[in-house]
């Protein structure tokens, strides 16, 4: 048995750990415990190897949770949003870059790995000793004393406090394997229903197969009125079914009911920026052919799709087209229903949905309500955001709510 007096013991680093161990230590002795060599392993893959850091906005009501989403709003005021960029730029010497075109924030680098390198480095220049390599096996805490981490090997150590930043089960490549998850459980904590989040959609058969490569901005929708769901961005063809921004962020509608046994809500396309009235203006008459008209907004397969499944030749004039046709050309525009059969899991998910209930830890520390000197932070818990930095801001914030009440508490 091993440990130092008001010691704290982070296990995981990730983002989320990472920036926790790094605040704690500035007030304590701090062991990081990484199951993998080298750790930070997202980050290293997030923006395809240039790390989507943070988004250049952020709205707390973009996040899901099956937990209360108010919650969710008082956790983002510890660190609002413009800190968060003052801390990479400033205290890890990080400049950031804005990409107008997706309001997402780099590194002027491009170099996903001098985030991740930065941060270890920063978390060790504050005093964190970290330790890769290190499988945890079990946490308990015995009567009369303070916590006592299980290691591979019939080890332990014994901390004053616990973080868990562990991630969740997505991308388990990158050593994510649900270690955290279990250890709450096993202490009681609710542990709201866990999928697949932000994943590719499959499509069996795959009938769309001879559209794969083809990539456009689309909004997709689902649902009407208040309670209706709609995301806008990148959508791509797959040989399965479905990728890009726009389809993992509406992913967890099929998932959840999928997982449910339940029939997933429809979900429908618009491809372009054009809505039904402006469709309606642009087909409105003329000598023009429709397929020559749609080519000029649309890929051409696509545009070839789109009109063979609304039973139109692409060689007819507009002038000819009967008002039902036209109908059924601008729904099929701008309200193209996606068939969906499945989705890609968790190799493929950007991060977990469900996790820890939120009601179940203190919103301004990330402490346990039922376990004192039990802290957690990042995937872990109930609650993801969209493709492009959200759920790296939600690990930020996090992780030093976490790091500074397990330090100086």
């Amino acid at each position: 048995m091993t440990g130092l007096p008001g010691a704290t013991v982070v296990i995981g680093a990730g983002a989320a750990g990472i920036i926790a161990a790094g605040h704690a230590a500035r007030h304590g002795p701090v062991t990081l415990l990484e199951r993998t060599r080298d750790g930070g392993r997202k980050i290293l893959i997030s923006g395809g190897g240039r790390c989507n850091v943070l988004p250049s906005e952020l709205s707390p009501a973009l996040y899901i949770t099956a937990s209360s989403p108010n919650i969710v709003r008082n956790i983002f005021r510890s660190w609002p949003l413009d800190a968060q960029r003052q801390f990479f730029e400033r205290d890890l010497g990080i400049p950031l870059k804005l990409e107008p075109e997706s309001g997402k924030l780099f590194p002027v680098s491009d170099k996903a790995r001098q985030v991740r390198d930065g941060l270890l480095a920063w978390a060790a220049g504050q005093g964190a000793r970290v330790e890769f390599d290190r499988t945890v096996v079990g946490l308990d805490r015995p009567p009369g004393s303070g916590w006592r981490v299980a290691l591979g090997g019939g080890e332990a150590l014994d901390a004053d406090k616990v973080i868990i930043a562990t991630g969740g089960l997505s991308v388990p490549q990158t050593g994510s394997d649900g270690t955290g998850l279990r250890l709450l459980r096993a202490l009681g904590h609710t542990i709201h229903d866990t999928y697949p989040a932000l994943t590719p959609l499959t499509l069996d058969p795959p009938v769309y197969a001879g559209l794969a490569g083809l990539s456009l901005d689309v909004t997709i929708r689902s649902g009407e009125g208040r309670g209706a769901f709609v995301t806008t961005g990148g959508f791509l063809f797959t040989h399965r079914g479905y990728s890009g921004p726009a389809v993992l962020n509406a992913s967890h509608l099929v998932v959840r009911a999928r997982l449910a046994r339940q029939v997933p809500p429809p979900l429908e396309v618009q491809w372009t920026p054009l809505d039904a009235s402006a469709w309606g203006r642009e087909l409105a008459g003329g000598t023009a052919h429709i397929g020559s008209v749609l080519k000029r907004h649309l890929p051409e397969r696509l545009t070839l799709m789109l009109l063979g499944g609304s039973a139109i030749d692409p060689g007819s004039p507009l002038s000819q087209l009967r008002r039902e046709e036209r109908e059924r050309v601008i729904r099929a525009l701008t309200r193209w229903p996606l068939p969906v059969t499945s989705d890609e899991g968790y190799k493929k998910a950007e991060v977990t949905g469900g996790g820890v209930a939120l009601d179940e830890i203190v919103p301004r520390t990330m402490e346990s309500r039922s376990h004192r000197g039990l802290f957690i932070c990042g995937e872990a818990l109930d609650c993801f955001g969209p493709i492009g930095g959200y759920n790296f801001a939600w690990a930020w914030v996090t992780g030093r709510a976490a790091g500074i009440a397990a330090g100086s508490g």
